[in-house]
């Protein structure tokens, strides 16, 4: 019964050492599966295009250990030269997401387009620092999107994306507010991805309506 017992003991320990030793291995996967990103690359709305934010994306995730994952940025693009438009739901994968801190803001596409846990103490950056809000000093609220509500892209000839993502001027973003708070208590005005147009695309542009061209990314697998 000793021998029985000890050995039940032994491979308990050695199954408990295996899941640590895979958990810390290369293809083991974060916890975080959302965030905010900390800053912008340095050209306000051109951000290299999609190809570019996502790198961006997964820099930022790289840094605050979180690289293993597939990282996709939550943007549309709109339909040029003979080639459909891009939509940001479609982009992030099905979720779970949670922020660095381990909590979850969305189950699911459907919930994170309808009552998600959004606000500006859980749409935190790669680190999990909170991002300012309206009244903050600067207000960073405004997040580039260029989506609906839904998380498609915003059809007809207005440009909501600058450029698809690939112009520091001139132009126009679709923002949406991280910390769910606007002018007044419309819908718009609470939107975490879709509230209103920047006054342009430049950094200065983008800080003009509340924003600094910070844009949300969401872990794809």
């Amino acid at each position: 019964m000793r021998r029985i017992k000890r050995w039940s003991l032994l491979a308990g320990a050695a199954a408990l050492s295996l899941l640590a030793a895979c958990s810390g291995m290369p293809g083991a996967k974060s916890g975080m599966s959302f965030f905010v990103t900390s800053s912008n690359p340095g050209q306000g709305g051109n951000l290299g295009g999609l190809a570019g934010a996502d790198a961006h994306c997964q820099k930022l995730a790289a840094a605050a250990g979180a690289g293993n994952r597939t990282w996709r940025a939550y943007l549309s693009t709109q339909p040029v030269g003979g080639q459909g438009g891009v939509n940001a739901r479609d982009r992030i994968g099905k979720g779970p997401w949670q922020n660095a801190k381990g909590v979850v803001v969305a189950s699911d596409l459907e919930q994170l387009h309808g009552a998600n846990s959004l606000s500006k103490q859980t749409a935190l950056t790669e680190s999990g620092a909170v991002v300012n809000g309206r009244g903050d000093t600067p207000n960073l609220h405004d997040v580039l999107t260029g989506s609906q509500p839904n998380g498609s892209f915003i059809a007809g000839n207005v440009n909501s994306t600058c450029g698809n993502w690939t112009m520091s001027s001139g132009g126009a973003a679709m923002v949406g507010h991280h910390d769910r708070i606007g002018l007044d208590e419309s819908v718009p005005a609470k939107s975490w991805n879709s509230s209103h147009l920047s006054r342009g695309c430049s950094l200065d542009q983008l800080k003009a309506t509340g924003g600094g061209g910070l844009y949300y990314c969401f872990a794809a697998d």
